[in-house]
């Protein structure tokens, strides 16, 4: 007997070392939020039709609450994120600086209208109204244990206006307390963002389409998906082909070889989906094209903050398809409107993966009538094809910096 005991104490010791080495690996593998966003997708394509009735409703309870405590932070992030943008930009003079922003805005905001053209002529063809069926009405077909009400302090419109108000009043005046004051409230409204958001947006996005599956769409809605990240992921290569040939055009020198220069910038922002983070290997590409290092010291990592013309043109194409999947009328004139003010908050979106989808959320439900259903799956989307977005914005900062350098080098 003894010695069946010392043997299962061999085999015992054997299977806690392989759970150590099996926890310590899994601890070391990062899943990327784009990861943790498809994932949850499948998981909730698969246990939408295993799970019972009472667990889908135990989802639909954290979706309910996660929906609340996002509106009520929206008009927070306005105010958090707008005020300093505009106050920074505004306050540092310079001619370089105001031409700059001007042509990353003007090439920001044709993209969204390029984006619109296009999206409004194909997306027609193969996206069909689920109004019928209703996608707004489906959470109402599973009702939450419980639900918690919680208001905006202040509604979209108004944070809006008092944040132009404020970043302008902190330019002018120039009053060092209130800057600090708006960078401190940026500082926390990006932390909320990165700890509370965007870690349980997988979450909320899991009940999102678990819900859907129960109700019979999420089928229908992932190959709609799948047809716009196709059209949406042609559109950055013509935009990034565009942006070249102006800039070629410009400085005298063939489009074609100027962005094959920049692709490792392209590269590197399709793994970090990061703007910031790519800031050196962009800078080093930018420099490689000829433009002189002092301008391009200047001009990447500024467009690196307001130059998000993939953002824009991902953000609006995927507003199309939402509102056509609604049964909602897409109009020129209240599109012309939304991207001409998705340039302006675009300068304050936070520099984490999906900060400029949550920068845009405001926008979204004033102006295009977005409610929260909506918002989770224009995040869902976006976030999908969010290193794309990255990838063309960075390479698009290197066009513009050769742009400047052409009249600016001494």
């Amino acid at each position: 007997m003894p010695v069946y005991r010392h043997e299962l104490k061999k085999v015992f010791y054997k299977f806690e070392r392989f759970g150590k080495i099996i926890k310590m690996s899994l601890s070391k593998i990062k899943i990327s939020l784009l990861g943790r966003i498809v994932l949850a997708i499948i998981a909730g394509i698969i246990l939408g039709t295993l799970l019972p009735w009472g667990a889908i409703r135990i989802f639909q309870t954290f979706n309910s609450l996660f929906s609340s405590f996002l509106q009520f932070l929206i008009p927070l992030i306005i105010i958090g994120l707008v005020t300093p943008a505009i106050g920074n930009v505004g306050s540092t003079a310079g001619k370089m600086l105001i031409v700059t922003v001007i042509i990353s805005y003007l090439d920001s905001i044709f993209c969204g209208f390029l984006s619109f053209g296009v999206s409004g002529s194909l997306f027609p063809r193969f996206i069909g109204s689920f109004s019928d069926a209703g996608i707004e009405t489906v959470q109402k077909t599973i009702p939450s244990y419980f639900s918690i009400d919680l208001p905006p302090i202040i509604d979209v419109l108004t944070a809006l206006v008092l944040s132009f108000v404020l970043g302008l009043g902190i330019a002018f005046i120039k009053t060092p307390t209130m800057k600090l004051l708006a960078e401190d409230f940026r500082n926390i409204v990006t932390k909320t963002i990165e700890k509370a958001i965007i870690p349980l947006l997988p979450l909320y996005i899991f009940g999102i389409f678990l819900v859907m599956t129960w109700s019979g769409q999420a089928m229908r809605i992932v190959s709609v998906f799948i047809e716009v990240i196709g059209i949406i992921f042609a559109m950055h290569i013509v935009i990034l082909i565009l942006q070249y040939i102006v800039a070629g055009t410009i400085t005298g020198r063939n489009p074609f070889t100027l962005l094959k220069t920049m692709l490792p910038a392209y590269f590197t922002a399709l793994g970090t989906s990061s703007s910031a983070a790519t800031i050196p290997v962009t800078l080093a590409q930018t420099e490689a094209n000829g433009v002189n290092r002092d301008i391009a010291g200047f001009v990447v990592p500024l467009c690196a903050t307001i130059h998000l013309s993939g953002s824009i043109m991902k953000i609006t194409a995927c507003a199309v398809a939402l509102m056509l999947m609604n049964g909602m009328p897409v109009e020129a004139g209240t599109f012309a409107g939304f991207i001409m003010m998705l340039g302006v908050m675009m300068i304050a979106a936070p520099g984490v993966p999906g900060g400029a989808i949550m920068a845009a959320l405001g926008t979204l439900s004033t102006m295009l009538g977005f409610d929260q259903q909506m918002q989770a799956l224009m995040i869902a989307l976006y976030i999908t094809m969010d290193s794309f977005g990255t990838a063309c914005n960075v390479t698009g900062d290197g066009a513009i910096a050769l742009v400047i350098d052409k009249y600016f080098r001494k």
